[in-house]
């Protein structure tokens, strides 16, 4: 067996990838990337589910691509759901997707009769159809059969990690990152919660066994050799350790579907205030005490971008840099992209997405330019809460799609006061989860994670004036969405 491959699937919201790394953290040049997309299931105005079975199939065909590999890792899209017989395996309903807000309703008679305070003390976490819980509260109420077996001990839910373990390795597995994003698990004592589990009507013998990030999660067979899956946990997560984000005050953005910042505030969970932020733990070790940070997230950042494109208002990727004006804000025209409602620090799904400022002036290349201003607005926004909890560093690392666009990276640069870096890897959030792999297999010799970087630097602009005409435009947008 060729030694030193460790190989990643980083399991996504909208396909299933699969890489291959060597030993100094390079993509393997005899393995080409293999990505299968997955239907995108929409039964009802904003509903978002997957097909299990599918998505499994695809992870089977990826691991089937590696050749000899030493270790696996698995991210996975976080708090999306599924719930599947125990002695079957099949799912008894779709996965329910982190985007999906059917259970916003419920979430508001929780409001109502006083369990946030609770849920926020326990978890850190807001009452907020993104996360996990109220999910699984659903499917014991609302689908058939589902009450029954867990009555009988033999239905099994967790987050979608859960689900790949338990089918691929017959271990019905989940690692401390993940179980963070449930509203489930209590960050301090590091244990699923009775009461949280009656807040939201889950089972708690239902749940997951929690390991540690690494480690032996089981084995899959291929070309009958054993491979040993060592690492597992959100894809955000293996994100900010694929830059090499391991200090206090280190911080990433990932813009993918959405804008995702994360950074890290060591041993110690953060009041986080009335800020808006998460305080989440981000991995643990074998042996050693959880490293801990802030999380918020931007909801429409690459989905922004593809709907300007299904509208029409661009053709080509390439149409989005080269702008020749200045910007869009300085001219009066912004664009709040609360498409799907405003994340973090608001936590409003009664916002919507607005232009503001149009005039028979305006040209579909001006609205371009500020629907990329606005997703780096929004994102700053994060960025300052997360300054007012715990100092970050000077500079901020970026990943995912919108991190190769010239124009948004000097206007994030410009806008945050914070160099901003790039690496030229684009694919991170793959490379955090192979190199967990192999540190899960025991090997403690730390390799250079931080490679080939472009690096933008902030220019002298009036920040404050541009951040405030924003919050003056987002404010607007609130309450516009029923």
């Amino acid at each position: 067996m060729i030694k030193h491959r460790y190989a990643a699937i980083d399991q996504g919201t909208t396909s299933t990838r699969a890489m291959v790394f060597d030993e100094s953290g390079n993509l393997c040049p005899d393995h080409s990337m293999l990505k299968i997309e997955h239907k995108q299931i929409l039964p009802n105005n904003g509903w978002v589910e997957h097909d299990p079975e599918e998505i499994l199939e695809n992870i089977k065909k990826c691991i089937s691509s590696f050749g000899p590999v030493d270790a696996i890792g698995i991210c996975h899209q976080g708090e999306s759901i599924i719930a599947w017989n125990a002695q079957s395996g099949e799912p008894i309903y779709n996965a329910i997707i982190w985007q999906d807000m059917r259970t916003e309703d419920e979430l508001q008679k929780l409001k109502q009769n006083g369990s946030e305070a609770i849920v926020k003390a326990k978890t850190g976490l807001p009452l907020d159809p993104y996360f996990s819980a109220s999910k699984m509260g659903w499917i014991i109420q609302n689908v058939k059969g589902a009450k029954e077996l867990a009555g009988k001990g033999n239905l099994r839910m967790g987050t979608m990690d859960s689900f790949f373990l338990d089918r691929l390795c017959g271990n019905f597995y989940t690692d401390y990152n993940s179980a963070s994003r449930t509203s489930l698990f209590n960050i301090h004592t590091l244990e699923w919660d009775a009461e949280l589990c009656e807040i939201f009507g889950v089972p708690l013998n239902c749940l997951p066994k929690i390991k540690d990030t690494i480690g032996l999660f089981g084995t899959v067979k291929q070309d009958g050799n054993s491979i040993p899956i060592t690492a597992s946990l959100v894809d955000q997560f293996a994100g900010i350790y694929g830059h090499g984000c391991t200090n206090k005050g280190d911080a990433k953005v990932t813009l993918g579907t959405g804008a995702f910042i994360q950074s890290l505030t060591g041993n110690e969970i953060f009041d986080v205030r009335d800020t808006g932020l998460l305080p989440t733990l981000c991995w643990k070790f074998p042996g050693e005490e959880p490293v801990f940070g802030l999380d918020g997230g931007v909801y429409n950042a690459g989905s922004a971008v593809n709907w300007a494109r299904t509208i029409g208002l661009f053709n080509d990727y390439d149409e989005l840099d080269n702008f020749s004006k200045q910007s869009a804000v300085s001219r009066g025209l912004t664009f709040i992209p609360a498409l799907s409602g405003l994340g973090c620090p608001y936590w409003d799904r009664t916002a919507a997405g607005l232009w503001a400022g149009l005039s028979l002036e305006t040209s579909r290349k001006d609205m371009l330019q500020s629907l990329l201003e606005g997703i780096a607005v929004r994102t700053v926004e994060v960025i300052e809460a997360m300054e007012f909890i715990s100092p970050l560093g000077e500079s901020i690392y970026v990943d995912g799609g919108l991190s190769a666009n010239v124009y948004f990276k000097q206007f994030l640069a410009d806008i945050s006061g914070k160099v901003i870096k790039a690496p030229v890897n684009k694919e991170i959030t793959a490379y955090g989860t192979a190199m967990l792999a192999r540190k899960g297999l025991g090997n403690s010799e730390e390799i250079n994670m931080v490679q080939n970087i472009e690096i933008t630097y902030p220019r002298d602009i009036n920040r404050k004036k541009v951040l405030d005409k924003y919050k003056d435009i987002i404010s607007r947008s609130r309450g516009l969405r029923e």
